[in-house]
């Protein structure tokens, strides 16, 4: 057991933070433990944001990950509304905006990602919106349900999944929208072709209109408001208000300004930590959307921005605090919910890491399963509107033992057989 004059600091109020101090309650720890959050806000999950709560399908309490009083019942010191400044790794301390320095015996960065933003005329126009955290999908909500009231026009720059989630809230609430992507297809770098033209078919069918091969270069208005926008093609799209969703950014800038090992931006960023998620000086681990894992499935480093990682990643991290032997492996997991569409995604197959896509079902009904294969081994699955099959997929990616791909087509084959 940990000695109980120890502290353990976390910084990071998100779900993988939230979690990391629930982890080390259960577990046994009973030091201190400071988890330190620069939102006002208790910890939340993020997927609602751009799924239900924009909808208007979940209330504004759903979102948290525990109850407020929760934190004070299991003795967390929760600082909420406050910047970590700095990292002394040499006296064990990290200083906040304030100036209070605080001690530490063993610390968790859990600081997560921001948006990417566009480096283009009329950015700060009234309308011009990000989505990450929950007072920018409460203000976009407000927005969606205005352009639904008045036939307004959203324009997203970025067709990935926050761009696709809520283009499909957007029309549920009625607004006009266009997509304006750079890619040939959606989902492009993650699913490639062969099954991004699915989510353009599905939103095409919502009524949504794509402008691919182009990117944003202009935001115009007047008087502060958005008017309209215009693609490095010379086209113009008029537009009441734009989503810039053109992905994440992790946030290592206190990592990197206090010393600590990062990967380069070209092999994803992040933060590099060992498959126990602790970083290049031992007192010190990451987890969630920063965490670039040595993962000892994948054989590979890998960083992955998703619920699940955040879910699992952060009480993986408290029990390699707690000196607990840990490998993290576990197979990337994301889901996403569109229209009538849901699906489940298990493994990792960027574009160029297979060579065979074989498809169990019927992609005109929107019910199938998609395998991403590389000499017959299976290194992801996507299951849409098909359900209870994610143990099945992820055991598959795990064997990694060569399947026949027509017994792996054949729905009439279980699955659990192949494994």
């Amino acid at each position: 057991m940990v000695d109980a004059d120890q502290t353990f600091v976390i910084v990071g109020g998100g779900l993988a933070g939230a979690k990391a101090a629930e982890t080390l309650r259960e577990e046994g720890f009973n030091g201190r433990v400071i988890l330190i959050g620069d939102e006002r806000e208790h910890p939340y999950e993020r997927p609602p944001l751009s799924k239900g709560f924009l909808t208007g399908k979940e209330e504004r309490d759903s979102v948290f990950v525990h109850e407020a009083a929760w934190y004070a019942q299991h003795d967390i010191e929760l600082h909420r509304g406050q910047t970590v400044t700095a990292i002394d790794r040499e006296a064990r301390t990290v200083r906040l905006g304030d100036g209070t320095a605080i001690a530490y015996d063993k610390l968790l960065l859990a600081t997560g990602a921001e948006p990417r933003r566009l480096d283009i005329p009329g950015t700060d126009l009234a309308g011009v919106h990000h989505l990450r955290r929950l007072a920018h999908s409460e203000r976009l909500r407000h927005e969606l349900r205005k352009l639904g009231r008045d036939n307004g026009h959203l324009v997203i720059a970025g067709a990935g999944w926050i761009g696709l989630e809520v283009a499909s809230a957007a029309r549920q609430y009625g607004a006009e929208v266009t997509i304006v992507e750079a890619d040939p297809t959606p989902l492009h770098r993650v699913l490639g072709p062969e099954l991004g033209q699915l989510f353009a078919d599905l939103h095409t069918d919502h009524g949504v209109r794509f402008h691919f091969g182009a990117r944003l270069t202009e935001i115009t208005g007047q008087d502060g408001m958005v008017l309209a926008v215009r693609t490095d093609d010379g086209e113009e799209h008029p537009a009441h208000a734009v989503l810039i969703a053109i992905g994440a950014a992790p946030r290592t800038a206190l990592a990197e300004n206090s010393g600590l090992a990062l990967v380069d931006r070209a092999d994803g960023g992040g933060v590099a930590v060992d498959e126990s998620l602790r970083t290049s000086d031992p007192d010190v681990f990451a987890a969630g959307d920063i965490a670039a894992v040595h993962h000892p499935l994948l054989h590979t480093r890998l960083r992955v921005e998703h619920w699940a990682n955040a879910l699992n990643g952060g009480p993986a991290a408290a029990r390699a605090m707690l000196g607990q032997r840990v490998s993290y492996d576990r197979v990337p997991y994301f889901f996403t919910d569109q229209y009538d569409l849901g699906m489940e995604y298990s493994g990792w197959a960027p574009p160029g890491t297979y060579d065979q896509v074989v498809v169990r079902g019927d992609t005109g009904k929107r019910e199938f399963i998609a395998f991403w294969l590389k000499e017959g081994r299976v290194l992801a699955g996507m299951n849409v509107n098909v359900w209870d099959v994610t143990e099945h997929i992820q055991k598959l990616i795990r064997t990694r033992t060569p399947v026949d791909p027509e017994a792996l087509a054949d729905p009439s084959v279980p699955l659990e057989s192949l494994i």
